[in-house]
């Protein structure tokens, strides 16, 4: 539980196991998630009154395969709002491409339900980048991302994701405003 258990949701992940719940209260949390390739679910109390805030300094959340798991289908991110992302990301070509302002998703497999995804900038992704994930997308507002180059609201590269009830809107990028594929 967060916070009364974990002052920060990070902790809560850094201490869960496979299979388990980190439940979140109602807040405004100030913080930058990796769910460090464990099978897990975090579930807000509500995605108008959760609020995960990347304070500007990296991707929100980060959903990448690890050497010891994979995040599958068991993984899941519910009932949150997710807002300002900046940048975080790689260097490729000796130019900075900063991928996934709000989520970044490197072979990774979770649902996500329940979010809104706003604020957040990127060169490639600025809500959400996918490279070679299959992300289950359900019931999402993403509004009002940046991205300098591709994908404003969603970029997915060699990834297929599901995509049921989502809202793109007011989303800006060089190329694909609402979803680069």
């Amino acid at each position: 539980l967060v916070p009364s258990e974990y002052l920060t949701i990070q902790s809560a992940i850094d201490a869960a196991s496979d299979g388990d719940s980190v439940l979140v209260s109602a807040g405004t949390y100030y913080e930058n998630i990796n769910f460090n390739g464990k099978n897990i679910a975090v579930i807000g109390e509500d995605r108008e009154t959760t609020i995960i805030d990347g304070n500007q300094s990296g991707s929100v959340i980060r959903f990448e395969e690890e050497l010891d798991g994979i995040i599958n289908n068991s993984t899941e991110l519910k009932s949150f709002t997710i807002q300002n992302g900046l940048l975080g990301g790689t260097w490729e070509q000796d130019e900075p491409i900063f991928y996934g302002g709000g989520i970044y998703l490197y072979d990774s497999h979770p649902k996500i339900e329940d979010i809104t995804l706003s604020g957040n900038s990127a060169s490639r992704g600025g809500g959400i980048h996918c490279n070679y994930s299959n992300p289950s997308l359900e019931n999402m507002l993403i509004t009002e991302n940046i991205a300098s180059s591709e994908g404003g609201g969603i970029r997915c590269n060699y990834s297929s994701p599901s995509l049921n009830n989502l809202t793109i809107s007011s989303n800006s990028a060089g190329e694909g405003g609402g979803i680069s594929c």
